[in-house]
């Protein structure tokens, strides 16, 4: 029994490993390509989705997953908010530090809980409600003593940020509806935003020459590249199976020492300015998404507990 535990254990702890530098590596390969190579946002994106379902498609070769027949047209709004979700959060990254990149991310929380509250009707605690104050102090801090603050970066974090909540809200909408699991839904959405994608890159980056799709590029950026897209399916397949195989506390709990980590990255791999006035921010931001996660892993553990105690 002891050999299977710490079978168990070593799995975990590889499972975790995995998600830790797949999910650091990301936002630095990618802030890499764009300051070294210049490669464009919305081709590097089109990479991912094709490169995340050729790893899905493997995975369910492996048995990984089953997937499920789904009807395209279902999915098709939920395909192009991930376009949206994707492309916007990578132009954030592309225009703006990694701490005001990461610190804008801080802010899905706050707009997913105004989106449900407003159109689905959910009712949150005061104690929830509360919490939102110092995420949105802080990010509004540090944005505002950024030395790199820009126009454009704003535009495309705050779209980021709407684009990203709405995605959210629509992923475990249409997971009941359909009653499928992320795997099985990103099996069909990767490639269906795949084709949208494909169809709008020519409007917006052009095919040929300097910075093209089909330009110049030196074999380093294009391996660059390729691992960027491969880390990104790492990213999606390693969340799924921590999700599945491990507690909301442990999950939440790895996720703010991703935070953590992928800020002190960020100022010391590419030398990112920090005030005495933004580290507050990120110390305001930090604590309240600590103590929304605190709040709200309490509710749940507490809603449990009624049940169980229910005749």
């Amino acid at each position: 029994m002891s050999l299977l535990n710490l079978s168990a254990n070593r799995r975990l702890a590889v499972g975790l490993l995995v998600n830790l530098l797949s999910s650091i590596c990301i936002v630095f390969i990618n802030k890499w390509i764009y300051v070294r190579y210049g490669f464009p946002n919305m081709t590097l994106t089109l990479v991912h989705f094709v490169v995340t379902w050729l790893g899905l498609y493997i995975c369910q070769k492996f048995d990984i997953f089953s997937p499920k027949s789904l009807p395209l047209r279902r999915i098709a709004w939920l395909a192009l908010s991930f376009c949206g979700f994707v492309a916007f959060t990578n132009l954030s990254l592309q225009n703006n530090s990694i701490g005001t990149y990461q610190l804008a991310k801080s802010m899905t929380t706050p707009v997913i809980i105004l989106i449900q509250t407003t159109y689905y009707k959910k009712t949150f605690s005061t104690k929830i409600k509360l919490t939102l104050v110092p995420i949105t102090l802080g990010v509004i801090l540090n944005s505002y003593f950024d030395v790199r603050f820009n126009l454009l970066g704003t535009v495309f974090a705050s779209l980021g940020v709407l684009v990203t909540s709405l995605y959210q809200v629509w992923v475990g909408a249409k997971q009941h509806e359909l009653q499928v699991n992320s795997m099985q839904l990103l099996y069909y959405q990767a490639p269906l935003s795949s084709g949208f994608l494909l169809c709008v890159v020519p409007l917006f980056e052009p095919l040929t020459g300097d910075k093209g799709i089909f330009g110049p590029w030196s074999l380093p950026a294009l391996v660059t590249v390729l691992l960027s897209g491969v880390v990104a399916f790492l990213v999606n397949l390693s969340i799924y199976w921590i999700i599945g195989n491990t507690s909301a506390v442990t999950y939440n709990m790895f996720g703010h020492f991703k935070f953590c980590i992928t800020l002190i990255g960020g100022y010391l791999l590419f030398h990112d300015p920090l005030s005495l006035n933004q580290a507050l921010g990120i110390l305001c931001t930090l604590a309240g998404i600590l103590s929304y996660t605190h709040f709200k892993l309490a509710e749940q553990e507490e809603g449990k507990s009624r049940l169980a105690q229910r005749p």
